[in-house]
């Protein structure tokens, strides 16, 4: 038998690769949905599955409850926040789709943060760097939308705060492979067809790129499982010795 035996054995397709899309905006007409749904629409085109998750139409409480906190001696996830975390640990990337309001996401998306993805984060886990199984080598997408300019939210220094916060600090603690952010700016109600157009094709060459991505990151899977191989080294999802 030669070498190339075992990738002989490859799956085109390896895996099932899930996305979810959580969309935190109430208007099931908003530009919002709009990203969502054009995201959903190139995920299917690439054969991957996707699960769009209206947190306003599922009636999602953002309050966190005493109990729900890592921490808490009586430590027990709510009813509600098991099904989301079910949905979550299904998915290979987890998309965020929400408005900016006053410099902030939704009180929706900021309850999901609470509740749902910080699920089962102690601070223990926080305090040692310790890897966050539930989420680790997950991806995070998100796509924001303002009715102000871009150059405004920066000279607000709202745009920095949102990228240190929901970026760069989330990717960190969750352990996440990685992190993109795409914001669509100027989405005002006179808003040109053009420039919707323009940023839904953008929505879908996005939605291509990671469909690309985790198609490789599990091939390279299979290829180290059908080799016996040990897992990368970057791979967050696996505790080094």
């Amino acid at each position: 038998m030669s070498d190339a035996a075992p990738m002989a054995a490859l799956d085109a397709r390896p895996t099932a690769i899930d996305h979810l899309v959580v969309i935190g905006h109430p208007s099931p007409t908003g530009f919002s949905h709009a990203i969502a749904h054009a995201y959903a629409e190139a995920v299917r085109a690439n054969g991957q599955s996707v699960t769009e998750h209206d947190l306003y139409a599922t009636g999602f409480d953002p309050l966190l409850r005493a109990h729900e906190r890592p921490d808490a001696p009586d430590f027990a996830l709510s009813d509600d926040v098991r099904r989301e975390v079910a949905l979550v640990e299904k998915a290979s990337v987890i998309v965020l789709v929400f408005p900016i309001w006053f410099g902030m996401p939704p009180a929706a998306i900021v309850g999901y943060v609470d509740r749902v993805l910080g699920a089962r984060l102690g601070s223990r886990a926080l305090r040692h760097d310790e890897p966050y199984q539930m989420l680790a080598g997950k991806h995070l997408l998100l796509f924001t939308t303002s009715g102000a300019t871009l150059p405004w939210l920066s000279a607000k220094g709202q745009w920095y705060g949102l990228k240190a916060a929901f970026d760069t600090y989330i990717e960190s603690i969750f352990s996440l492979a990685g992190c993109e952010h795409e914001h669509f700016d100027s989405i005002v109600t006179s808003l040109l067809p053009s420039y919707a157009a323009e940023c839904l094709y953008h929505t879908g060459e996005c939605a291509r790129r990671i469909s690309a991505t985790l198609l490789s990151e599990a091939h390279r899977r299979q290829v180290h499982a059908k080799l016996a191989l040990p897992p990368a080294v970057d791979d967050p999802r696996y505790e080094r010795s």
